[in-house]
């Protein structure tokens, strides 16, 4: 059997319409696609088929706003305010010393309350206006917190005044024009629709992948969320990374300096297991079997982007797929192309935990996660969004036991077959009880409320 042979039993396996493949080895790429670029047309994906890559966009910001440091323009550890003198928000130390540096890493601390900043080319200045009262999640600097859209819109905004230009005009002059991409956008409307996949969600599988109601992200998670890219392209921005700055055709992209630097500067993630247990700056540090990867991944409402980069081999694997699980699918992926992959803990049943200290509710807004013990047993209540629950055909509350790896980290399972294992950290005891709750990289406070920094309280 063919590796296109056993990919294509993969999707079958998951529901999946279709997966575009690349594999970048000693400067090198192969490709193929397999499946379907939308389940109505049958339209057959290829290895030209551009597929959303939602947070992966990250990286191609982080290595923008980079440029700018190699410049001299901009520094990662100066206050945002030297750059953006009106960035305001309700917390004043934060708004006097966060830098570029927490923007990257995610740890800023700062809620995502922007509000609806609109669709228009101003979307990162008014986003940057509307945060004057955004309180923190967690005091500047004192945990990894994932910021879906706001850290990189900030970063953009930065960029937007530096360059005197709209973003997806910085992107386009600093990298896809000099790296030659020619499947890679920033914006919705450029795209060619004859190249597109369409995004796709899964029920049951009995009803199969349907088309999502919801086909792009909000111009708000651009810088954060908004590029669609082709497997080669990807691996371009790969190569960049491999080759300590250098394009393909060796033009100087980024310095080396800044590669290291957004490979080496790290914090720790609380949750370590789902993809990695450090943070660098636009990327994500694993522990690959017999080396250390990176890796920078996106998902948007039925579309799917996974890259993992081995410096020690030499080596990229790009895996874009429109609907489907996400992370199960990826490593079974990963170790048909490279004969391995990291795996999820085995719970522990022997550890003694002291339940009480977990129980309690955490949450953000739009996020609420509820920990209870009973029958010897933590378990999670989650809510779902309404128009989640209303899309997928779900109930409003999900119950999950939680089953203990460590002192403070969880493995989820889903009775639901397609829905992947979770895994969760609860973590920061004081007075002898959890102060947050880690989950698929995002933090949530216990009881809720937004956290003043202690030192400006």
């Amino acid at each position: 059997m063919t590796l296109q042979d056993r990919i294509s039993a993969l999707l079958a396996e998951y529901g999946i319409p279709s997966a575009a493949i690349g594999v970048l080895r000693d400067g090198e790429i192969t490709e193929f696609a397999v499946g379907v670029k939308n389940v109505e047309t049958a339209e057959p994906a290829t290895p030209d088929t551009v597929y959303q890559c939602g947070s992966m966009t990250k990286t191609w910001t982080a290595l923008t706003f980079l440029q700018l440091v190699d410049e001299g323009r901009a520094d990662l550890d100066e206050p945002i305010r030297t750059y953006l003198p009106e960035f305001s928000v309700a917390d004043p130390e934060t708004t006097n010393a966060v830098t570029a540096r927490h923007l990257l890493d995610h740890t800023n601390g700062i809620e995502e309350s922007f509000g609806d900043p609109g669709e228009d080319d101003d979307v990162h200045e008014r986003m940057v206006g509307n945060i004057a009262g955004a309180p923190q999640v967690f005091p500047l600097g004192h945990t990894h917190g994932y910021s879906a859209a706001l850290g990189y819109a900030i970063l953009a905004r930065i960029a937007e005044v530096l360059d005197g230009k709209r973003w997806d005009d910085v992107l386009r002059d600093r990298l896809f024009t000099p790296l030659g991409l020619t499947g890679t956008n920033s914006r919705r409307e450029q795209v060619d629709p004859t190249r597109a996949a369409t995004g796709h969600l899964l029920r049951s599988f009995a009803e199969g992948p349907i088309v999502t109601p919801i086909d792009h992200l909000p111009r708000a998670f651009g810088a954060g969320g908004g590029i669609t890219s082709t497997t080669r392209d990807v691996l371009t921005l790969a190569q960049v990374l491999l080759r300590a700055g250098l394009a393909p055709d060796g033009r100087r992209i980024v310095s080396a300096r800044s590669v290291r630097e957004m490979m080496r500067s790290r914090v720790p993630v609380p949750d370590p297991y789902m993809f990695g247990p450090e943070w660098a700056l636009g990327l994500i540090v694993c522990d690959w079997p017999g080396e250390t990867g990176y890796a920078t991944d996106g998902s948007t409402i039925g579309q799917n982007a996974r890259l993992r980069i081995l410096p020690d081999s030499d080596t990229a694997v790009a895996v874009l797929t429109n609907g489907g699980p996400r992370e199960s699918f990826a490593r079974k992926v990963f170790r048909e192309i490279l004969g391995t992959a990291p795996e999820l803990p085995k719970p522990d049943p022997a550890l003694k935990l002291d339940l009480p200290r977990y129980e309690g509710v955490y949450e953000r807004p739009g996020a609420r996660y509820e920990v209870t013990a009973d029958g010897g047993a933590l378990h999670l209540t989650l809510d779902l969004d309404p128009m989640q629950a209303q899309v997928l055909g779900k109930p409003p509350r999900l119950r999950y036991e939680l089953l203990p790896v460590s002192p403070t980290h969880f493995l989820m399972p889903s009775a639901d077959p397609l829905e992947d294992t979770q895994t969760v950290a609860l973590y920061d005891f004081a007075d002898g009880a959890a102060r947050y709750l880690h989950t698929n990289c995002r933090v949530h406070p216990r009881g809720g409320s937004s956290i003043s920094n202690p030192a400006t309280t």
